[in-house]
């Protein structure tokens, strides 16, 4: 399997400086990022690592869903996801992430309610993206479109 990379160039403080995070494998994008604007309410044209972990873990989590949906006996005709990252300090000092709120709706054939709930789950724990966060909060909310 591939390895895939990201570039950053950071030039300044903290508080006082600001930087491009490239997406480098797939040369897709150069994103601008700022401390000021990751800890504030509004990105304002700017985006963070919470942002650019909820695009990875919604991405994942989607692919994988797919997959169980079809092991299942299903057959997955539209997924829509969501994830939101929350940053918060960390009483130990600085700041850590400290949930992931996924949320899923599906237009799947084959599978009932619980079928699709217990497919995303399954999906949840198996999600490479989310293997990797582990220690950090995961909720899902799943339903049939």
């Amino acid at each position: 399997m591939p390895t895939r990379t990201s570039r950053t160039a950071w030039n300044g403080t903290l508080m006082e400086g600001s930087g491009q995070v490239e997406l480098t494998s797939s040369g897709a994008a150069t994103f601008d990022v700022s401390f000021p604007k990751r800890a504030a309410e509004s990105a304002d044209g700017t985006t963070s690592p919470e942002e650019l972990i909820a695009a990875a873990h919604s991405s994942c989590f989607a692919m994988q869903l797919s997959a169980v949906i079809a092991e299942a006996g299903g057959t997955p005709v539209a997924l829509e996801v969501s994830a939101d990252v929350t940053l918060r300090p960390d009483p130990a000092g600085g700041f850590r992430i400290s949930g992931i709120a996924l949320t899923v709706r599906g237009e799947v054939e084959g599978l009932d309610a619980d079928g699709f709930r217990t497919a995303a789950e399954t999906a949840k724990a198996t999600c490479p993206v989310s293997k990797a966060l582990t220690g950090t909060e995961i909720t899902l909310d799943a339903s049939l479109a």
